[in-house]
């Protein structure tokens, strides 16, 4: 009965780590799930130093930085879209080949500071895989809000120049913070 009731064991201790490693290799299903990377350009010229305000060297640095982490934490996007101001599409060139290769940033006139978040939102409803939008603030911080809480004005987070936001999308219509990193962290 002893033997028995060893090899009984050792085979439901054999399944346990065999299921173990099973599960922890099997890749999960997406299902109606999406991710939002929500950044903030890097920061720029002062507008009465140049008018297009580009990046300075210290924007350029940390948008640098951003795209070597999210790079690092294995982020793929199949879309990135900034607002066409040359701040944002210099942010957006610098993370392009990182975490979104054979693609090319799109101009979107729909994320400008002052758009409304709430329009964007439904203009985004049908996209499919994750994105990565560069934009401004307030409209950075007012659809963080909305997605979050249904309030746009609800001061959900705090961006600085750099600043990127994983929002992440269910099956029950909610959305989710999954992290936030700024590029004063990376240093």
């Amino acid at each position: 009965m002893r033997v028995y009731g060893s090899r009984l064991f050792f085979s439901c201790a054999v399944q346990v780590i065999f299921l173990g490693y099973a599960i922890a290799h099997i890749k999960p299903i997406r299902i109606n799930q999406m991710k939002l990377y929500l950044m903030q350009h890097g920061e720029a010229v002062a507008k009465q130093d140049d008018p297009q305000r580009p990046l300075t060297d210290k924007g350029k640095s940390d948008a640098n930085r951003i795209a070597v982490f999210m790079r690092q934490a294995g982020v793929k996007v199949e879309r990135i879209i900034h607002s066409g101001k040359l701040r944002t599409q210099q942010t957006a060139d610098r993370l392009v080949n990182a975490i979104s290769p054979g693609n090319k940033p799109e101009a979107s006139d729909k994320i400008n500071p002052n758009d409304s978040a709430v329009a964007f939102y439904t203009h985004c409803l049908g996209w499919q895989g994750d994105s990565l939008i560069v934009g401004h603030l307030p409209f950075l911080d007012h659809f963080v809000a909305h997605l979050i809480t249904g309030n746009k004005n609800a001061g959900f987070t705090t961006y600085t120049p750099g600043t990127v936001v994983c929002l992440e999308y269910h099956d029950d219509n909610s959305w989710t913070l999954n992290w936030m990193m700024s590029p004063e962290l990376l240093k």
